[in-house]
């Protein structure tokens, strides 16, 4: 016991990296590509590696302009060092992001409070429902996410660190800040200067920012990773670049919806991180409220460098949910970033509760344990209340979902009442790292149930038979084209253009066309076929 004492932070390593590999890479090349970014953007990686052209974006043929490359260069780097183009090699560079914010938070947090906080917080971050779904599926959003997270995070240590080192931490704010444009766009550049912005205006030294030796040298690295890129572009593809990418894809989606139809209220993301802190999210709500309403008074020079971070990360977060919950277009996908503040705000809580305990916290583990409990009894007995389809449907996940319940209301439960929190707090971290391990194959695999089995199976059949594939009236689900592995013509019967430029293409010999079974009716009415293969929702059909 004495030597872990001694080596504590050796042991958080460890363990850290233990969860890191369970959490985020354990198993992710064993199930296929999900419907519709991972397998639209590993499409693109996968393009642009096999043309090394690692400038210009393509998706099926088509340019991509939606998008900046640095997701896509990562792809390509992990394609050239494992050697192939695989579900994990797509993968394994998105994990390791989610690692290395994990580790972000815990040497953040040990530099500015302690070794414990530091961990606690590192570990809620790597258990974060939201956070560890997103950090191990093959798109850009948890690129743009760490970017933003170091970037921040080295803008805060910037008020904690000796004036000596100051410089260092305002040219890497600048740096991974541009970086996250170049993951993301716009938004990689407004969430980290809007969060040091009201940060400093907080700890009364906004005008410290503008020391030359911070800003002139930050935005000169700033631009020279900024630049290049867009200049080439827009030289190469001008206008067309600059109304796609800077009018379209950046102006036009923050002020309306109209592009991609997500267009949500603006308490959207509010409701979104009370599901996507789970299981956190209860306890640090609670505790939160409670700390606010007893706030009277308060002088940010008589705080504490522990409290002022955690003040620090209070303004990151409501800037956060503020700048996103603005946008007419939100995806549950944006607001990533904001974990990284919950992540400390709940190590906070929490490692105050494993040392004083506190019966708020208690009250948060009866209730969730309950809940859960409830629901694994429930899952039990759901053959007999829940329809034949559906039962089938969800039958590979029963046993599971209900002994992962059971065992953590339970245990969670009994911890509580025993006052063991450490143990509390290890119910709730494994809750999520075994759901994360050996449940997210299960999750994927029922998923692909409605309708994705199905587009897989029909590429990968055209492809050996060196057929062409259609994809007639439907949505653009890029399974096609990632399991196909070439040019899939999407077409759609009210499009005059796309008709007279390819709709000959359906009646070839050699062509296979994908139709939705509901849509049958309506193209039978137009299209004369024969169908291949009847599947759940979609068929697959031969046009003559």
């Amino acid at each position: 016991m004495e030597f872990i004492k001694k080596h504590e932070g050796l042991f958080s390593i460890l363990i850290l990296l233990v969860v890191c590999y369970f959490v985020f890479f354990f198993n992710i090349g064993n199930y296929a590509l999900m419907d519709v970014d991972e397998t639209r953007y590993v499409s693109m990686a996968r393009d642009m590696f096999n043309t090394k052209d690692f400038m210009t974006l393509y998706l099926n043929g088509e340019y991509f302009f939606e998008k900046p490359p640095l997701y896509f260069w990562g792809e390509c780097l992990s394609f050239a060092i494992f050697g192939k183009i695989n579900e994990f090699t797509a993968r394994f560079p998105v994990c390791l992001y989610g690692a290395m914010c994990v580790f972000l938070v815990y040497f953040t947090g040990r530099k500015v409070v302690s070794e414990r906080f530091g961990f606690i917080s590192a570990i809620i971050l790597a258990t974060t429902l939201e956070f560890v779904v997103l950090a191990k599926f093959a798109i850009l959003d948890i690129v743009v996410t760490a970017c933003i997270g170091f970037s921040i995070m080295f803008g805060m240590l910037t008020q904690f660190v000796e004036e000596k080192n100051k410089k260092y931490f305002w040219w890497l704010f600048y740096i991974f800040s541009g970086l996250a444009v170049m993951a993301k766009g716009i938004p990689g550049f407004v969430v980290p200067f809007a969060v040091m912005f009201f940060v400093t205006l907080a700890n009364k030294t906004f005008k410290k920012i503008f020391k030359p030796q911070y800003i002139f040298v930050g935005f000169l690295l700033f631009l020279l990773i900024v630049l290049p890129w867009h200049i080439i572009m827009l030289k190469t593809h001008d206008p067309l670049f600059f109304n796609e990418y800077i009018i379209k894809h950046h102006l036009n989606r923050f002020f309306s919806s109209s592009e991609i139809h997500r267009e949500e209220p603006f308490y959207f993301y509010f409701l979104n991180v009370l599901w996507g802190f789970m299981p956190w999210v209860l306890s640090t709500l609670a505790v939160g409220i409670s700390k606010i309403k007893s706030i009277k008074k308060f002088s940010v020079k008589t705080l504490t460098n522990p409290q002022k971070f955690m003040l620090f990360n209070g303004i990151a977060f409501v800037v956060t949910m503020l700048f996103f919950s603005s946008s007419s277009t939100k995806l549950i996908t944006y607001i990533l970033p904001i974990y990284f503040f919950t992540a400390f705000l709940g190590g906070f809580v929490w490692e105050k509760y494993i040392q004083n305990g506190g019966k708020i916290i208690d009250y948060t583990v009866w209730a969730f344990g309950g809940i859960c409990i409830i629901g694994g009894i429930a899952g039990c007995f759901m053959q007999y209340f829940l329809p034949e389809k559906i039962y089938s449907d969800i039958s590979s996940i029963q046993w599971f979902s209900i002994f992962l319940l059971l065992c953590f209301g339970i245990s969670s439960v009994l911890c509580s009442l025993k006052e063991w929190r450490k143990g509390v707090f290890a119910c709730y971290a494994l809750f999520i790292i075994v759901t994360s391990a050996f449940g997210t194959k299960l999750f994927y695999n029922l998923d692909y149930k409605f309708g994705q089995n199905e587009l897989m199976n029909y590429a990968k059949s055209a492809k050996t038979n060196n057929q062409q594939i259609v994809v007639l009236n439907n949505e653009r689900k890029y399974s096609v084209l990632y399991y196909y592995g070439s040019h899939v013509y999407y077409l759609t019967l009210e499009n005059e253009k796309e008709m007279e430029d390819y709709g000959h293409i359906m009646y070839d010999d050699n062509t296979v066309v994908i139709i939705k079974n509901k849509q049958i009716p309506e193209i039978s009415k137009v299209l004369d076929f024969d169908t291949i293969t009847e599947g759940r929702k979609f068929s697959l059909v031969k046009v003559h």
